[in-house]
């Protein structure tokens, strides 16, 4: 059972906690943990002497069908494995990355607020989504606040000063 408490910081900032009851163990911590792991460049070197070592014993195996039998066995079990691990991973990852974007939608005056749930749109609105998008960036180019796409690179484009934005809580530029 996951039980967490939430601690109020000043500013509005809730910050999760865990409790004693909490199970020490998390799927979560420990597909972080092993990512991080096999993606170190000591997981390759392992890798890297499993089959160099595999394939050394070849000839005193005499190339036999177990001899290639044990290292495909081996790769598949953790290639199964590892995919469970990652996709946790990155469900994570993504998750997070979603919170983060949704509190800057979220803190921004001016940002649609429709946007903080866009992840969980249709194919059909993401692609009218983007057509607004495209829209948008052809007006500030025409505005000269946007530079058009040249060779993949875009340069930054200087920013209008729009001393007429103010924040929800009143802070912002003034005249």
């Amino acid at each position: 059972m996951l039980l967490a408490t939430r601690l109020f910081l000043p500013g509005g900032v809730i910050m999760a906690t865990r409790t004693s009851n909490e199970s020490k163990f998390s799927f979560s911590a420990a597909s972080r943990a092993v990512a991080t792991a096999m993606g170190s460049i000591w997981a390759f070197f392992v890798a890297f002497i499993v089959v160099v070592v595999w394939a050394v014993t070849g000839p005193m195996f005499e190339y036999s069908d177990t001899w290639q039998l044990v290292i495909n066995t081996g790769t598949t079990i953790v290639t199964f494995l590892m995919v469970f691990l990652i996709q946790n991973t990155q469900n994570r990852d993504s998750r997070a990355l979603h919170l983060k974007l949704d509190e800057l939608l979220n803190a921004v005056d001016r940002a649609r607020v429709q946007l903080i749930d866009v992840e969980n749109c249709s194919d059909e609105e993401f692609d009218g989504l983007e057509l607004q998008f495209k829209a948008a960036k052809k007006r500030l180019v025409k505005k000269g606040l946007a530079v058009a796409e040249t060779d993949g690179i875009s340069p930054v484009a200087p920013v209008a000063d729009d001393s007429s934005v103010t924040r929800a809580n009143g802070a912002g530029k003034s005249p």
